[in-house]
């Protein structure tokens, strides 16, 4: 009785769709939070680093290149956590370093290498981020909308100037193969947002990895 009371209350392992579901959201979820996360980073990266530049002739674009460094280093950390979230593989990441205070720290944050590697990801995967974005948006909403297209078409403009897909290809004003046209849009976009979302969620992750992982740390 025991035992069969033990297995009872166990907590059941989840089953193979199941694991496949909570991956695609979190997948899906990388792809999604990845744009307005890299837009404010982009935005910090560029406008610290433009200010920072044109202001060393009087000396305060250090500080302020220091400080954008300093954050660049904060939201690689963040993507490093985001990466491994997805891929159940922790980046390395630097060795944290004795910052300072004063002029001396400043420097030392500027002379830093690997926070102006952090800042160039920042630049060069706004652009990635943007279309992986895009791509998953479309092609998981896109497909519900497609799929549900029977039940809002009614709300498109009807007239002898407005003609929908169907028409221009296949010369048919025919409202039962305008829905079925678009419905099986949706069912391909859906049956097809697993894979779709998947790479693209690998792609971007490659990515951060080429350029946040710490080449140093995996070096035994």
């Amino acid at each position: 009785m025991t035992e069969t009371a033990s297995l009872l209350t166990a907590p059941q392992a989840p089953t193979a769709p199941e694991r496949g579901a909570r991956r695609f959201r979190c997948e899906l979820g990388y792809l999604l939070s990845g744009l307005p996360l890299g837009l404010a980073a982009f935005t910090v990266a560029v406008t610290g680093a433009a200010l920072g530049v044109s202001t060393l002739v009087v000396w305060a674009g250090l500080p302020i290149l220091a400080g954008t460094l300093r954050a660049a280093r904060a939201l690689a950390d963040l993507e490093r956590k985001r990466v491994m979230a997805v891929t159940g593989r922790p980046l390395p990441s630097p060795r944290p370093r004795p910052s300072g205070t004063g002029w001396a720290g400043t420097l030392r944050a500027v002379r830093d290498p690997r926070s102006w590697r952090d800042l160039v990801h920042l630049v060069v995967a706004f652009p990635l981020q943007v279309v992986t974005f895009s791509v998953a948006l479309t092609w998981t909403l896109g497909g519900i909308g497609e799929l549900l297209y029977a039940t809002w078409s009614w709300s498109l403009p009807r007239g002898q100037g407005n003609q929908g897909l169907v028409e221009l290809i296949f010369d048919t004003s025919s409202q039962a193969a305008d829905i079925g046209f678009n419905t099986a849009i949706g069912v391909f976009l859906l049956a097809t947002a697993v894979p779709v979302v998947r790479r693209l969620a690998a792609l971007q992750t490659r990515f951060a990895t080429a350029l946040l992982t710490d080449r140093a740390a995996t070096m035994p």
